[in-house]
């Protein structure tokens, strides 16, 4: 049922997504240390969070930055990581394309893969109503901060953590709690297969373009099954509208 207010739409989407924020903090603590353990100054680390705002391909980035690589492995590397937006961005489009620059621009700035998981699924059953934007915005800023200021606290807390907290297993944890539940499809399995496997095939590849391999395999294997699949579905279709015309 389509909530009865934008407040309480605002409200409910920052109370779904705080299980999920809470689980992104031990990936903010990681690259906060990560920034300062490099050399980068504390200005400098949140000035990089602010402009990625994407976990994965800063953390890969500074790996990159580490391991001296070239300037345009590391901008090519974190486009291709985040070309999932694009895919998520296509998929919100048809239920908040109808809204002015001054609150898409923001959204598209905010968008993670949190707010996208929750979003989604409510916004195709129609559940959210017409407030399925603040519904969003509940879900986008609060993913925001949770995210900017464990990576704050990473940054100021350094060396300080206890190691026996094993804050590093919670990163590919936390990646997992995304993927598994997203894996409704033919494609989408395929994607993930492909993009597992080539990963860890190509680990040795130099300035950790293992990983980009990877990236660019499942995208494209996910890209050729769906289409396969939008194929077989479409033939049966077009058969049955031959028969009926042929009647």
């Amino acid at each position: 049922m389509p909530y009865p207010s934008a407040t309480q739409a605002f409200r409910q989407g920052a109370h779904s997504v705080l299980a999920l924020t809470s689980g992104v903090v031990p990936f903010g603590l990681i690259t906060g240390v990560t920034a300062i353990g490099m050399g980068l100054s504390p200005a400098d680390a949140i000035g990089m969070t602010l402009l990625f705002y994407s976990g994965s391909a800063q953390m890969v980035v500074m790996q990159l930055m580490q391991n001296s690589a070239l300037p345009v492995t590391m901008v090519v590397t974190a486009l291709v990581i985040n070309l999932r937006f694009l895919m998520y961005s296509a998929s919100l489009a048809p239920h908040l394309g109808h809204l002015p620059r001054r609150r898409k621009w923001p959204m598209a700035y905010l968008l993670s893969d949190q707010s996208f998981a929750l979003c989604s699924l409510k916004m195709a059953s129609g559940e959210l109503g017409r407030f399925a934007f603040h519904y969003y915005a509940g879900t986008a800023i609060t993913m925001w901060f949770g995210w900017n200021l464990s990576v704050l606290a990473g940054i100021y807390l350094g060396a300080g953590i206890p190691e026996d907290w094993s804050l590093g297993f919670a990163i590919p944890l936390s990646f997992l709690a995304l993927l598994i539940p997203s894996l409704r499809s033919p494609a989408t399995i395929g994607a993930a297969l492909t993009g597992g496997v080539l990963a860890v095939l190509a680990v040795d590849l130099p300035y950790n373009l293992g990983l980009l391999a990877g990236a660019l395999g499942g995208i494209i294997a996910g890209l050729l099954l769906e289409r396969l699949q939008k194929g077989r579905t479409v033939q049966p279709v077009a058969d049955e509208n031959r028969e009926q015309e042929a009647s």
